[in-house]
């Protein structure tokens, strides 16, 4: 199928859009909470993790604090989480190990099927605030094959920062209309489109479990709104 969109490049949010992180991010602390806290939800304590993620960056956006990769504040944010839940005597190097969770995440089903399709006809990279070596990491575990790591740690920015969006397009030389951001958030895509991004909402239901209220469906007219990314690659000017 010829693409007749004009997009060039599809760039992707990749926590929710194209990983699982709430089922990984359980898997990998069962066996941590089993020595430490034997009692507590698994998911629960994913949930409370990644409660912390988006305060955390708001003090890099706002210029309270410099930037630091997410790799960092995931760390800093999976202390105050221990402390919450009382969690005492681990080891440094336990804690350490824990926080790579989020380097090995498992993708959504039809995650990589769809990216391999995409890749033959458009340059695909993730634009996440995830940091380079945890993209690369999570990207050899899972297969997902990306053309570019691309996203906050490159540009030293997090998301929605305007930046991150139109300085990606300039690092790919391509116009912002030639960009397509997927995501599963319409809050992601209502910051690209403000740079002139095209946007495709990819619904994941399930992302935040199976009582999720936010992001259940597309908010706005996106140029793509669909149940999976394997509908994305099928979607007329998308590709073969």
């Amino acid at each position: 199928m010829t693409n007749q969109t004009g997009i060039k490049a599809f760039v992707f949010d990749v926590f929710g859009t194209v990983v699982d992180w709430r089922s990984g991010v359980a898997r990998e602390a069962r066996p941590f909470l089993n020595r430490y806290a034997p009692a507590l939800d698994a998911f629960d304590f994913a949930d409370a993790w990644r409660r912390e993620y988006s305060p955390a960056m708001e003090e890099v956006r706002s210029g309270r604090r410099p930037y630091v990769r997410l790799d960092v504040l995931h760390r800093e944010n999976l202390v105050k989480v221990l402390t919450h839940y009382g969690i005492v005597g681990a080891a440094e190097s336990e804690i350490d190990e824990l926080n790579l969770a989020w380097h090995r995440l498992d993708p959504w089903p039809d995650s990589v099927e769809a990216l391999r399709r995409m890749k033959r006809e458009f340059i695909i990279a993730p634009l996440s605030n995830g940091n380079i070596r945890l993209m690369v990491d999570m990207a050899k575990r899972a297969g997902l094959p990306w053309d570019a790591i691309l996203g906050a740690e490159v540009v030293r920015a997090y998301k929605p920062s305007p930046q991150v969006y139109s300085e990606t397009a300039d690092m790919l030389g391509l116009a912002p209309a030639e960009v397509c951001l997927v995501a599963a958030h319409n809050g992601d895509l209502a910051a690209a489109r403000r740079c002139g991004l095209a946007t495709a909402f990819v619904a994941r239901p399930t992302e935040h479990g199976p009582h999720q209220q936010t992001d259940l469906k597309a908010e706005q007219a996106w140029e793509f709104v669909v149940g999976d990314l394997n509908e994305l690659a099928d979607e007329p000017g998308c590709c073969r």
